[in-house]
């Protein structure tokens, strides 16, 4: 993988985990703020996802999962920058929607870090069960003031970044499995010709 790909999912993880902490640290931001907040990073989240998608997909599986959700991310930080006022307005739903989808795709995901025999990937399941299941608290009240929205988000926001930081050593500990194995295959056919 190229290293500025990996550069992008850490910088896509470390910025979710920098804005989940500024919701968490103040929680009195207007729902309005929250919207162009949330179309802003949405939408870097899913060019970076899209970007790492696109390179990876020859050597990772299920590529086109992670293409998939960076589209849609795309296509949600547009929409939240579009309309921010009607975003400030059903945020609350909105919210507890893209949660409970990235959580289902950081489970899914999760699997597929175990067939690569990551043995991180219990963190990445147990993250995006926590997220789906913080996706369905807000689903259950959607009336919660913002302040508590603002708490909640940045909590799940800083668990999506953490989930992007552990996909990123994943990575890196499947690459040099790949190099070793190279390698192996390149001795053998050494000692084979002499």
């Amino acid at each position: 993988m190229k290293k500025s790909t990996k550069i992008m999912l850490v910088v896509t993880g470390i910025l979710l985990i920098v804005l989940g902490v500024v919701c968490i640290c103040n929680p009195a931001e207007t729902l309005f703020s929250m919207a162009w907040l949330i179309g802003i990073l949405t939408l870097l989240s899913g060019i970076s996802k899209l970007v790492f998608g696109l390179r990876t997909q020859n050597f990772l599986p299920n590529s086109g999962t992670r293409i998939l959700t960076g589209v849609i991310d795309v296509m949600f930080g547009i929409f939240f920058l579009a309309n921010s006022l009607f975003v400030a307005a059903s945020l609350p739903l909105i919210f507890a929607i893209w949660l409970i989808v990235e959580g289902v795709i950081l489970v899914v995901q999760s699997f597929d870090y175990k067939k690569a025999e990551y043995q991180g990937w219990w963190g990445m399941l147990l993250m995006g069960i926590v997220v789906v299941v913080l996706g369905f608290i807000a689903m259950k009240n959607l009336d919660m003031a913002g302040k508590t929205l603002s708490i909640l988000f940045g909590c799940a926001v800083t668990l999506l970044g953490v989930a992007y930081l552990v996909a990123f050593f994943g990575i890196n500990k499947f690459q040099k499995k790949v190099k070793q194995a190279k390698e192996a295959f390149h001795e053998a056919i050494e000692e084979y010709r002499n």
